[in-house]
């Protein structure tokens, strides 16, 4: 069973009680309602709130049910502004949570562009790749195998297999990423 408090609406004795408290003539009650919700909306309005209308309404509710609750109002005109300035408050706090609620959401899913940039420079690159002469890949691409120790076994083989120091395999495999790395930029559009 649920405990929630069922939302409280209008009620036409409510209503009545309410223009009763704007003046005891019916008929000039009627017309200061209507003056007093065009000023309402016309606030709502002026700070950028959605749905003014109904929170010209929501407000001048909120009243009516505070005088059939007893509540003794000596210038409901003037307590309906402060409500008004209430309830601005409340749509105000949730539009914030909104928005903070929005932006952890962006925060929280991957930047699309991000990834689309990593695409494209591993498309740059594979390009570039592919213009260095199969030697020089062949040697980039094994140079860079293999994790820790593997790594430094496999230059080791890699540099008797070429009959060439240790440093001098260094300075080749530096000089080729150099130019992977230059390829790569201009692929990209950026100054090296």
């Amino acid at each position: 069973m649920s405990s929630a408090i069922p939302k409280w609406s209008l009620t036409q004795e409510a209503f009545d009680r309410f223009l009763a408290s704007l003046d005891a003539n019916r008929e000039r009650a009627g017309e200061l309602y209507e003056r007093l919700r065009g000023k309402l909306v016309s606030y709502f309005e002026c700070r950028d709130c959605p749905y003014p209308e109904e929170h010209a309404d929501e407000t001048i509710n909120r009243v009516a049910r505070k005088l059939e609750s007893g509540e003794a109002i000596r210038e409901p005109a003037t307590y309906v502004y402060g409500v008004a300035r209430l309830l601005l408050l409340e749509i105000l706090k949730e539009r914030a949570k909104r928005q903070s609620a929005i932006e952890q959401l962006s925060r929280a899913q991957p930047d699309s562009t991000a990834e689309d940039d990593e695409d494209r420079r591993l498309e740059c690159f594979k390009s570039c790749l592919e213009r260095l002469d199969a030697e020089d890949r062949l040697l980039i691409t094994q140079y860079y195998e293999g994790e820790r120790r593997a790594k430094i076994e496999n230059r080791t083989r890699l540099a008797e297999r070429l009959a060439i120091s240790q440093t001098a395999l260094r300075i080749r495999a530096y000089r080729l990423r150099t130019t992977l790395e230059k390829c790569v930029n201009k692929c990209l559009g950026k100054k090296s």
